[in-house]
């Protein structure tokens, strides 16, 4: 049975590791926007390797009337798991993302970066949890997810994400967006 690590090691050689991310936006222009991020994280924080298509879902967690574009990328970096979270932060807030002192946890906003998964690792510091701890539960993070890396085995939960998507019971419908008639408009 594994526990959750509450420090990690970093190891002295740096090594490139596989990192999944969750990008949304349902504010402006929402692809653009996600587009924008995933420049920014390639600047700042390592190689795009795969890109999931856009998928369009209502808000989860509240109600908006304009629905999320979500998407999954999977990128390779030498940077420290804090680091990870640091720059995802920064490139949210560089994208004109404003976390408000509320109640409320979910909130309109043109971006959210969300590290899902980094190699096998387990983390669980004040600041950050990996896996995601609600990766299992979001069809809007499984499907792209799935898209990209089916075979991904959830290390705590020891099942792939294709078996964590047909488990999910999430009830909130997830729709690929059609791209090619985004630019016919």
């Amino acid at each position: 049975m594994l526990t959750h690590i509450t420090q990690y090691l970093i190891p002295q050689n740096k090594r490139m590791n596989e990192i999944y991310l969750s990008l949304g936006s349902n504010q402006g222009d929402r692809i653009e926007n996600l587009r924008e991020a995933v420049k920014n994280i390639e600047k700042q924080i390592g190689q795009t390797v795969k890109v999931s298509s856009y998928y369009e879902t209502e808000p989860w967690g509240f109600t908006d009337n304009t629905n999320f574009i979500n998407q999954v990328i999977k990128i390779k970096s030498d940077l420290t798991p804090d680091n990870v979270l640091a720059k995802s932060l920064e490139i949210e807030k560089v994208l004109g993302r404003k976390r408000k002192a509320s109640k409320q946890r979910y909130s309109s906003r043109n971006i959210d970066i969300d590290v899902l998964f980094i190699d096998d690792m387990i983390i669980n510091t004040e600041s950050l949890t990996v896996p995601h701890a609600h990766i299992h539960k979001r069809n809007f993070v499984l499907q792209p997810l799935c898209e990209i890396a089916p075979s991904l085995v959830h290390p705590i939960i020891q099942k792939n994400i294709s078996q964590l998507t047909e488990e999910c019971v999430d009830d909130m419908q997830v729709f690929k967006v059609d791209t090619n008639a985004l630019s016919l408009q």
